[in-house]
């Protein structure tokens, strides 16, 4: 296990406010444009943060099955499936996120990618009840912040229902006041292979222990 920390400087009493594009930075799609609506709670995952997860995850997610839930903007997901992703589902509740990634994914399919992509509107943590065991290679969860119960509950389910047998894992994005013990208690047989902390974001890249 190692971790990695990234100092992003901030203006004292500034809040940050998210971008208004955010950039896709590998694969078939590198340097494609999404636009970011401002939602309360969308906390676009930063081109610093996803240029370490995907040299965690590597370049190539060919045979990879995916999902992005709380998918807000969709960059995780639109990353995986620029990248060879057999299929990649994005699943997000509110109805304006929701309508976002179908413009930004039409917009995205000028340059067709192989893999299968998929975006539903629901709930996450009914969805994630509603998979089955090891039905899926590689999760992402990045829940609203103030909204901590909905990660614990999410973090159960996705150790049910990952397998990452043939790559892949749980990726977590939680807010840097948790500890990382805290969270590693919820994915019992998983463990953190990778984490970072970067500002007021801790993320990991938890693997199972099943081997």
């Amino acid at each position: 296990m190692w971790g990695q920390k990234i100092n992003k400087p901030t203006k004292s009493g500034q809040r940050s406010e998210p971008p208004k594009k955010i950039r896709i930075i590998g694969g078939v799609w590198r340097s494609r444009l999404l636009n970011v609506l401002d939602l309360p709670g969308l906390r676009p995952t930063t081109d610093r943060i996803r240029e370490t997860l995907f040299n965690w995850l590597g370049q190539d997610l060919t045979g990879l099955k995916c999902l992005d839930v709380f998918a807000g903007t969709g960059v995780l997901g639109f990353e995986a499936a620029s990248r060879h992703a057999d299929s990649v589902t994005l699943l997000e509740k509110d109805k304006n996120a929701h309508s976002n990634l179908i413009a930004n994914l039409a917009l995205l399919q000028s340059s067709p990618v192989r893999g299968v992509i998929q975006i539903l509107r629901g709930d996450a943590l009914e969805f994630l009840r509603q998979q089955a065991d090891s039905s899926n290679n590689l999760i992402f969860i990045d829940p609203p912040f103030q909204q901590g119960d909905l990660l614990n509950q999410a973090l159960k389910e996705a150790g049910r229902i990952c397998d990452d047998s043939v790559g892949g894992g749980i990726y977590v994005e939680f807010p840097a006041i948790r500890s990382l013990e805290e969270i590693e208690l919820l994915l019992p047989d998983w463990y953190c292979g990778k984490h970072l902390e970067a500002g007021q974001v801790k993320a990991c890249l938890f693997r199972s222990r099943r081997g």
